[in-house]
């Protein structure tokens, strides 16, 4: 009698828990029978769990989201959820507590202390921000190309989320920009976030495009020739670089310096020259050429020049001043004031040589 009662009352448990598992315990008409029911249900139906760290999408948790197998409960809101993007805590004795009005009393903590609840969200990085502030002034106001933008913004930006499922991008709202201090005012929005509005997206700050440019790695002086060693290329405010400044690629290793310059300055243009061949009071080779012959002498330079310049010299076998063009290291060509006399000789070098006519008698 009794296993044919422990029997009929299993039956009336099993059918109960596969036609609503996680719904009361149908009556039964023998109250010990329901009882029994009860039991069983008891054993076959999963044991709430306390979850250790949970992430959330809504600004409620619930208990579901806290509890795994809360059944019917699962949509009841319990707590408010952290900020967008944030994490925050819950002890297991406020868990509990929070459970206790929807007779919720059988869950297993195991040994965690507290629960860690997290609020998903789309995370917006300082760099993005810079980023989609450069992209904004690129090709604008005069400016050239983002990656030619140097930008500095007068309060730190920090990152911000809104929510997880929002896909705005950020939007110029407004923007200004003063050519002459360079200054930006800037404020965007976000489509379709409402966490946005009630984050501050207005910027201000400098931004000033950068260009390269040669400048010298060291002092130099007038007719110094330049070393590879001697220019680095820099990126300087385009306003404080020259119009005539030395651009990367140009040649200026081997040329020298007309006039002194600084180091950390931009190399202008104007500034170089071609070297000194020939140096001031430099013993040099003077070079007289005509068709036909070809003299050679020493002498000494009164002045410098590089390889084409018309220079003056001494030449110091005749003591004569002379003038010809720098044609190469320390060689100077003469240039003949008598082109036709020195050709005639130069084709009958014999006429050199034949006496004087005389008076016939």
């Amino acid at each position: 009698m009794t296993r044919s009662f422990l029997s009929r009352a299993l039956q009336i448990a099993l059918a109960a828990a596969l036609a609503a598992p996680l719904g009361p315990v149908p009556a039964a008409a023998d109250p010990t029978a329901q009882a029994f029911a009860e039991l069983a249900l008891a054993q076959i139906r999963p044991v709430p769990t306390l979850k250790r760290s949970v992430t959330v999408k809504d600004p409620l948790v619930r208990i579901g989201d806290l509890v795994d197998h809360a059944g019917e409960l699962a949509g009841v809101p319990v707590f408010r959820a952290p900020d967008i993007g944030t994490t925050g805590t819950i002890s297991s004795s406020q868990v509990m507590e929070a459970l206790r009005p929807y007779r919720m009393f059988r869950v297993d903590l195991a040994d965690i202390a507290e629960v860690e609840v997290s609020r998903a969200g789309r995370v917006f990085t300082p760099a993005e921000i810079q980023g989609r502030i450069l992209q904004a002034f690129a090709g604008q106001y005069g400016l050239g190309e983002a990656a030619s933008l140097s930008l500095t913004v007068e309060r730190d930006i920090r990152p911000f989320a809104v929510e997880a499922t929002s896909s705005g991008e950020l939007v110029v709202a407004r923007s200004s920009y003063d050519p002459r201090t360079n200054r930006f005012d800037i404020t965007f929005e976000i489509p379709g976030s409402q966490a946005a509005r009630r984050i501050p997206l207005r910027f201000t700050g400098t931004v000033v495009e950068l260009v390269e440019t040669v400048v010298a790695a060291r002092g130099m002086q007038r007719g110094d020739v330049i070393k590879s060693t001697d220019v680095i290329v820099e990126k300087r405010p385009r306003a404080e670089v020259p119009a005539d400044a030395a651009a990367p690629g140009e040649t200026v290793v081997g040329l020298a310096m007309r006039q002194g310059i600084r180091a950390g300055q931009p190399v202008r243009r104007h500034d170089l020259m071609k070297p000194d061949l020939v140096r001031r009071d430099e013993t040099v080779t003077l070079v007289f050429q005509a068709p036909g012959i070809l003299l050679t002498t020493r002498g000494k330079a009164l002045e410098g020049g590089a390889e084409g310049d018309t220079v003056t010299a001494v030449n110091l076998q005749s003591k004569r001043t002379v003038q010809g063009v720098v044609s190469g290291p320390g060689q100077i060509r003469l240039v003949s004031s008598t082109p036709r006399v020195v050709t005639a000789a130069a084709l009958d070098p014999s006429a050199a040589m034949r006496p004087a006519p005389t008076s016939g008698k």
